[in-house]
């Protein structure tokens, strides 16, 4: 077998947790946590025992070109007819937090499904979906769901996870072309070519401009003196393109 081959993911994973007694299955994964600006980003699908093998080509979104990634998409829905994106803007981030924010975008993404999954398989090894105990003591955002379904987490789900992949894909194209409109009111940042991440054009653009509205301000943004960060106004709330 081809190394190519060996490495494709797959639904055997998945299919696993459908043996147990489960007949839909949301499967997760999330763009966005590490760049400097713009939304964090949730992609959803879901399938079930009787889901076929998902569409040749199907990978991490990272190890997908743009146009590979873009040429997917009305496959995976095809392929995946329940599934969702969901975002949460940088000022949400700012307010509540990175985990907090990946459960609001988690949400309204589990929102957008017209049926009510079984189990969540989410990538990595941190459920951020659940409701924390501690959630009544400090609070946090508002427009979450009520319950979520259990969830199981898997290290690099991305990679060996088909379902999981196909989410990627999802969640990276929607996040991706949130950037480019970005990039349209913001051209020196680059974001039409880093999407937002800490590319050499992106930190140089910082330190001569400092943030814009739709940075992360909370955060330490290379070549950005903390006062110019205090005083500026958050972002507003980002939503799906349609």
């Amino acid at each position: 077998m081809s190394t190519r081959l060996k490495n494709r993911p797959t639904l055997r994973f998945e299919r696993s947790l459908l043996r147990e007694g489960r007949e839909l299955l949301a499967c997760v994964d999330e763009v966005g946590r590490g760049a400097l600006c713009g939304p964090v980003t949730i992609g959803v699908v879901v399938i079930s025992e009787q889901t076929r093998t998902a569409p040749q080509g199907v990978r991490d979104s990272k190890l997908l070109t743009q146009a590979a990634r873009e040429a997917l998409v009305p496959r995976v829905k095809r392929w995946a007819p329940h599934h969702g994106v969901g975002h949460a803007s940088p000022a949400e981030i700012d307010e509540f937090g990175m985990t907090a924010a990946l459960r609001l975008a988690g949400h309204r993404a589990l929102a957008q499904l017209s049926v009510v999954p079984d189990l969540v398989l989410l990538d990595g090894n941190h459920d951020y979906l659940s409701h924390p105990e501690d959630a009544m003591l400090f609070g946090g955002p508002s427009g979450l769901m009520d319950t979520v379904p259990p969830v199981v987490t898997a290290i690099k789900a991305d990679m060996r996870c088909a379902a999981v992949a196909a989410a990627s894909i999802l969640a990276k194209t929607s996040r991706d072309a949130i950037m480019m409109e970005l990039a349209g009111d913001y051209p020196d940042y680059g974001w039409h070519q880093n999407k937002g991440y800490s590319a050499p054009e992106h930190i140089d653009a910082l330190r001569r401009l400092g943030p814009c509205d739709v940075h992360r301000r909370s955060w330490s943004l290379p070549g950005v003196v903390i006062d110019t960060v205090l005083d500026s106004p958050q972002s507003p709330i980002i939503e799906e393109l349609s």
